[in-house]
C-alpha cells in the first residue's frame, strides 16, 4: 500500500473519529463526567502520550521569544476551545455539535481578513455568509429542550465561541509549526493546557465517582482521549506529509455526516426542517470558503 493511499486512509479515519466523538463525549458527560471535568481529563492523557512519544521525536529547545505565542496558542487552541466545546455538547445535541464545528474554515477566513487584511473574494464572502446564517439558524431556532440537552441556544453558542478560539489558535500557531517540530509543539501545548485549565476545571475532576462508572463509560472516556485526541493528531500530521493541506480539507465534510448518522442511529439526536436547512447552509459555505479560485488565465 501506498504512503498516499494510508494518508488517506489517515484523514478519513480522523474524520471518522471526530464524527463519532459527538454522540460519545455526550453519552459521558454530565451524568457521569462534568465538561471540565472531562476536558482536564483529556488534558492530562494526552498529555502524557505526546511526552511519551516524544522520546522518539527530534530533541528541540523552544526560544524565549515564542512561549508568549505558545502560551497565546494554548489559552486559544486548548483551553478556550475545549472547554467552551465540551460545556457546549453537555447542553446541547450531537448534531447541532458535528454541524457547528465543521463551521472552523469560515471563521479562519473572517479572522484573517480583521487581523492580516487578507483579501475575501466573492466565492468566499458568499460562502462565508451562507455558513453563518446556517449557524445562526441553530443558535436561534434550535431551541427544543431535552432531557440531555438542558439549554441548547446557549450549548450552539458556546460551539461559535470554540469555532472562534480554534481558528484564533490555527492563525497564531502557523509560525511555530513553521520553526519547530509538530510534535514538539504539541507535547508544550497539552501540558500548557492543562496547567492553565487545572484550577478551573479541577473541582469537577474530582467529583468523578471512579469507582461507579460502567465498563462503557471507562471505555468512552478512553476513546475521547487516545482516539480524540491523540490518535487525530497523528493521523492528521502524517496525512499532511503525503497530501495538500486542501485535500485533507475535504474531508471535513464527512465529519458532520458521520456525526448527524451515529447520532440518528443510536437514537440520540434526531432531525428536523430546520436543522435539514442549517446543515445544508453550513456544508456549502464551508465548501464555498474551502475551495480553491480558479487560476487565473
Amino acid at each position: 500500500m501506498s504512503k498516499r493511499t494510508l494518508a488517506l486512509l489517515a484523514a478519513f479515519g480522523a474524520s471518522i473519529i471526530y464524527g463519532l466523538n459527538h454522540t460519545i463525549a455526550k453519552g459521558v458527560m454530565p451524568d457521569h463526567v462534568k465538561p471540565f471535568g472531562f476536558i482536564l481529563l483529556r488534558l492530562l492523557g494526552a498529555s502524557a502520550l505526546f511526552w511519551a512519544i516524544s522520546f522518539w521525536g527530534p530533541k528541540e529547545k523552544i526560544a524565549k521569544k515564542d512561549w508568549g505565542r505558545l502560551f497565546l496558542c494554548a489559552i486559544f487552541g486548548m483551553a478556550i476551545n475545549m472547554l467552551s466545546f465540551f460545556k457546549g455538547l453537555s447542553l446541547s445535541t450531537p448534531i447541532n455539535s458535528a454541524v457547528l464545528a465543521t463551521i472552523t474554515p469560515i471563521i479562519v477566513v473572517v479572522l484573517s481578513a480583521i487581523l492580516i487584511k487578507e483579501k475575501i473574494t466573492l466565492q468566499k464572502g458568499f460562502g462565508v455568509l451562507l455558513g453563518l446564517i446556517g449557524a445562526l439558524a441553530l443558535i436561534l431556532f434550535g431551541v427544543k429542550v431535552k432531557q440531555d440537552a438542558p439549554n441548547i441556544p446557549l450549548g450552539n453558542f458556546l460551539f461559535l465561541v470554540n469555532a472562534i478560539s480554534f481558528g484564533f489558535y490555527l492563525l497564531l500557531v502557523k509560525s511555530l509549526l513553521k520553526k519547530y517540530h509538530p510534535m514538539t509543539i504539541m507535547k508544550w501545548l497539552f501540558t500548557i493546557g492543562f496547567l492553565i485549565t487545572l484550577p478551573l476545571s479541577y473541582s469537577e475532576f474530582s467529583e468523578i465517582a471512579w469507582q461507579q462508572l460502567p465498563m462503557d463509560i471507562i471505555g468512552a472516556i478512553l476513546f475521547v482521549i487516545i482516539g480524540t485526541t491523540f490518535l487525530t493528531y497523528l493521523f492528521n500530521v502524517f496525512a499532511l506529509t503525503q497530501l495538500k493541506a486542501s485535500t485533507v480539507g475535504v474531508f471535513t465534510y464527512i465529519q458532520p455526516l458521520v456525526g448527524i448518522m451515529f447520532a440518528i442511529g443510536t437514537g440520540k439526536d434526531q432531525l428536523s426542517f430546520i436543522k435539514i436547512i442549517a446543515i445544508v447552509l453550513v456544508i456549502v459555505g464551508v465548501y464555498l470558503v474551502s475551495k480553491p479560485p480558479k487560476p487565473t488565465p
